[in-house]
């Protein structure tokens, strides 16, 4: 663990850290782990890293979001509209065999009541 932090803090990428340490992950995965509170120990679970280091990793990812304009993207699930179209479907009374032709009878029964 403290090899990804290491390599990370160094310049690195992400997933190149992780691979300097022997690991093949992808980038969010290893982002989760460098933002994981447990390896800087709690009740529980021993600390692996110091807290200077966790925040390091930490800043120096925030960083990195903001030099490449990640920090300006809207957050996914946030949208509070409600949707425009309202539909209704009819009763189902058929049933086929292959489950391409059921779910286009069952998407041919919505209708849009716009």
């Amino acid at each position: 663990m403290q090899l990804i932090y290491a390599g990370y803090l160094s310049g690195l990428s992400l997933k190149r850290a992780a691979g300097e340490a022997g690991l093949t992950m992808q980038h969010s995965s290893v982002k989760q782990l460098l933002q994981n509170k447990h390896y800087i120990g709690d009740d529980f679970y021993p600390a692996i890293i110091d807290q200077e280091t966790f925040d390091a990793a930490e800043k120096e990812r925030k960083r990195r979001k903001a030099v490449l304009g990640r920090d300006k993207l809207p957050k996914k699930g946030l949208n509070t509209k409600t949707p425009l179209t309202k539909f209704r479907m009819k009763k189902e009374n058929q049933a086929f065999m292959d489950p391409y032709e059921q779910a286009q009878y069952i998407y041919g029964l919505i209708e849009s009541e716009v």
